[in-house]
């Protein structure tokens, strides 16, 4: 038996260190510069943060969370070495996939331990599959930083509340949807109080190291910097807007200033003011059915991979932004899911690998045509946008669905 263990151990390893070095190559072989963040963004503000410039969240806002520049300073300081053999930009894309190879392999080592069960296991060949069908996009984005966090935070959830809280707020510091999952936990857990204090710990922390290091203003400046983006293409929101670009009746911009593509047309103005109020309700409202079900007696287990999966897909669909990176964040709900409940988790994983092999061939293998508004790359968009809205309505069921102990009391 222990050699049989040994065996699919050696083979979960193999394939995890093979699907990295695979999605990390062919980012250097596909069209549309899947790595373009990386060094046309990430290196410059490391190199600036590093070289005595403006610090990004700290001398000038910024539209992330300020400890989303520590990995990117982490990369750059892992490349020094590398830069006699490759230049700067070619080893600061060795360095960033090393990286988060590493954050990866701990997760992973987490998940799978010694001797993994079966649902850990499949969890296991899931994440791997997903991180494949989804290529490149899937470790040049600092969006591949928070992923391992939220797969350890929530494997941590019950047996080390605070720690693992903790490591879902550092999450939202670097990325803001970690904190779907912590939000799901506080919800769907017994030890809300711990969690609760555990965030607002890191919090604090994390506030007071920005006034030190002089910011001020800048320290919610990713909040502020989001109010003025218009419809990126890729957002659910745009489908329809796309359609419209297909015949000639919208247009897709390149934006400058947040250095993306938007659609612009008739009514793209006032869908964008609406997503905001949309994603904020829609939020509450399932997070008002998640507390319901646990005030009845809903298990941990049971309620809190759909609520934290569910949580997340609103921040997803009600967003006006919508990179394809995106798709990582359903990477961590689903892998806690089939650990915990796996057999419930079947038709979310299958969605899940569904739609990062769509988003791969929207982003970055028929891009160029996607701008220009071809009818083929908008119909996979669209697609995989609908799916996107299909998954929503799978997670919302399976927390309406989460058996509870105590009826509700009818009142006569």
């Amino acid at each position: 038996m222990s050699r049989i263990r040994t065996t699919r151990l050696v083979a979960l390893w193999s394939v995890f260190l093979l699907v990295h070095l695979v999605t990390a190559a062919v980012g250097w072989v596909y069209p549309s510069q899947p790595m373009g963040d990386v060094v046309l963004v990430y290196e410059p503000w490391a190199s600036a943060a590093l070289g005595g410039g403006p610090i990004v969240g700290v001398t000038e806002s910024w539209v992330y969370p300020q400890l989303a520049l520590v990995p990117m300073l982490l990369a750059k300081g892992l490349s020094m070495p590398l830069v006699p053999l490759m230049g700067v930009s070619g080893a600061y894309l060795v360095a960033w996939a090393l990286l988060v190879t590493a954050l990866d392999a701990v997760a992973f080592a987490v998940l799978v331990g010694r001797a993994p069960s079966r649902p850990r296991r499949v969890a296991a060949w899931f994440w791997c599959a997903a991180l494949l069908l989804l290529g490149p996009i899937a470790i040049y984005r600092i969006d591949a930083v928070t992923v391992p966090l939220a797969v350890i935070g929530g494997l941590w959830l019950a047996s080390r509340p605070v720690v693992a809280a903790a490591l879902l707020t550092v999450g939202a510091w670097i990325k803001i949807w970690p904190g779907a999952l912590l939000l799901a936990a506080v919800v769907a857990g017994r030890a809300r109080i711990r969690m609760l204090l555990a965030a607002a710990a890191v919090t604090a922390a994390v506030v007071v190291v920005l006034l030190l290091l002089g910011a001020d203003t800048e320290i919610f400046g990713f909040l502020t910097e989001q109010t003025g983006r218009g419809l990126q293409i890729e957002a659910v929101a745009a489908t329809p807007f796309l359609w419209l670009a297909v015949a000639g009746a919208a247009r897709i911009e390149y934006s400058f200033e947040i250095l993306t593509f938007q659609i612009t047309g008739v009514g793209t103005d006032a869908v964008t003011a609406v997503l905001m109020p949309l994603m904020v309700l829609a939020a509450l409202a399932v997070t008002a059915i998640g507390a319901m079900k646990t005030v009845r007696g809903a298990s941990f287990t049971r309620l809190f991979p759909p609520l934290a999966l569910t949580l997340v897909v609103v921040l997803i669909v009600t967003n006006k932004v919508g990179s394809p990176q995106f798709q990582t964040w359903l990477m961590a709900p689903v892998i806690l899911w089939i650990a915990l409940d796996g057999l419930r988790a079947r038709v979310p994983a299958v969605l899940v690998l569904t739609l990062c092999a769509l988003t791969c061939l929207v982003y970055p293998l028929s891009y160029d045509a996607l701008l220009r508004a071809e009818l083929l790359p908008v119909l996979v968009l669209t697609l995989r946008n609908v799916l996107l809205l299909v998954l929503l309505a799978v997670g919302i069921r399976a927390v309406v669905r989460v058996p509870v102990k105590r009826p509700s009391k009818i009142r006569e």
